[in-house]
């Protein structure tokens, strides 16, 4: 691939989404987003929650505590912050 050529959506690969709440206002332009998986248990099969924080970028400061939001996949944008803010989904 040359240098002028930017990398396609097929050579790169699909970026992850999620959908989370709010937990944090980080500092600017940073949000921590935290997301619950259901996943069965392997041995008993009782479905249990997983919850997971991801630190995310937010360029307008949009969001705020409490909204259900969706994230993407990015590189990494500083220490701990490898998602960005797709989009507010409700307040």
């Amino acid at each position: 691939m040359s240098e002028t050529q930017t990398p396609s959506a097929e050579t790169r690969g699909l970026r992850k989404t999620r959908v989370g709440t709010v937990v944090s206002r980080s500092g600017d332009k940073s949000i921590v987003v935290e997301t619950v998986t259901r996943v069965p248990h392997p041995r008993f099969k009782k479905i249990i929650k997983h919850s997971k924080k991801f630190h995310a970028h937010d360029e307008a400061n949009t969001a705020v505590v409490g909204d259900k939001v969706r994230i993407m996949e990015t590189r990494p944008l500083s220490k701990m912050k490898r998602w960005r803010l797709l989009e507010v989904l409700s307040h």
